[in-house]
This record gives C-alpha cells, sequence and structure tokens, in this order.
C-alpha cells in the first residue's frame, strides 16, 4: 500500500483539476538514475495495461508493477512552506537516500 497525506492529496486534486484531460491521473513510479540509483518520479498519465489503481485520502493513481516493489509501504507528503521540498516519498525500503531525497538505493 502507498498512502498520501492530506496535503499530498490536496495538491494532487488541484494539480490534476488544472489539467487540460480529466482522464489521466497521478502516476507514482521508480527508474533509474539520480545519485543513488534509483529516482522517484510522479507524471499525469493514462492507465496502462499492468498497472496497480490504488487510492489514498480519495486520490485514486497508478503505479506500474516494477515501481510497486520498490514503493510499497510508502507514504508521499506535500510540503510547500517556507523551505517547502514539494512532493516527498518516505520509503522503508530505501537503504539510503541522497539529500536531496529525490534517489535512493
Amino acid at each position: 500500500m502507498i498512502t498520501l497525506t492530506s496535503r499530498a492529496a490536496t495538491r494532487v486534486r488541484t494539480m490534476q483539476a488544472e489539467l487540460t484531460a480529466p482522464t489521466k491521473r497521478l502516476r507514482v513510479f521508480v527508474e533509474t538514475g539520480g545519485c543513488s540509483g534509483f529516482q522517484y518520479g510522479m507524471s499525469f498519465d493514462e492507465r496502462k495495461e499492468g498497472d496497480a489503481e490504488l487510492e489514498s485520502e480519495g486520490v485514486s493513481f497508478f503505479v506500474d508493477p516494477s515501481s510497486l516493489a520498490y514503493l510499497s509501504g510508502s507514504n508521499i507528503d506535500f510540503d510547500d512552506g517556507l523551505h517547502g521540498k514539494g512532493f516527498e516519498i518516505k520509503n522503508p525500503n530505501a537503504q539510503s537516500t541522497c539529500g536531496c531525497g529525490k534517489s535512493f538505493n
């Protein structure tokens, strides 16, 4: 399971309302790269074959099967305060993360 905080869910709903294609939903994924080996990614996309469709805080989102294995148990927050980092993924499966918080191994 992947969960969104209420702040993250509010931000996703705001962003989704601004889309010109209302059928697109949030996609959370992991890809190779970043300074630690893997990096997190988020985009708005259509559902693809094999995707898991998850829901948290009333927000429905997609995760591909390989990313789900890395992200299981993660919590996604959004910080827009003075030193806000934007979206932040707290991943219990990450052995280490880089200073920016966007990549892990």
